[in-house]
């Protein structure tokens, strides 16, 4: 499936919604529908049902939080649940290194590169949320665009 197809899977509530014009959320929107199937097939290995728990929660996290801070007024307060949302990301990355055993290595690198894309747009937002530069190297969190809707298929 392309980005074009499952964004037509969207309901028009999501897609109307100002918070749709983040693409952190759209992306964490798309990461949470992948997790499912990722999940569900988790489950099947009795080595990574723990696994398979930890994933989903982490994802989910993801796009909750940046709902929860894109609802607050100050920066401040927003910053605080991208912050939150950032973690999430983090911690998914490192689920999905480790289910990429049972995923495949293609599927766990899309969905690391997914990852890694939520938390370098993360890296961008929080400061100018909150006022200040995080201390973190934004080059190291460099991603090949074209793995995740370009010319290359989505697994």
């Amino acid at each position: 499936m392309t980005l074009d197809e499952w964004l037509t899977t969207v309901p028009r509530e999501f897609t109307e919604d100002p918070l749709w014009r983040m693409e952190v959320y759209r992306l964490a929107f798309l990461v949470g529908d992948l997790s499912w199937t990722d999940v569900t097939r988790l489950m099947q290995d009795k080595r990574t049902v723990s696994l398979s728990d930890q994933l989903y929660r982490a994802v989910g996290s993801i796009k909750a939080n940046i709902a929860e801070g894109y609802s607050h007024r100050s920066g401040k307060d927003q910053a605080r649940f991208y912050e939150y949302s950032l973690g999430s990301a983090r911690e998914s990355r490192g689920w999905y290194y480790d289910a990429r055993h049972v995923l495949g290595e293609q599927v766990g690198k899309h969905r690391i590169q997914l990852m890694t894309k939520i938390i370098r747009l993360l890296l961008t937002i929080i400061p100018a949320e909150r006022g200040f530069k995080l201390s973190e190297e934004e080059e190291i969190y460099a991603v090949d665009d074209r793995f995740l809707f370009g010319d290359l298929p989505m697994p």
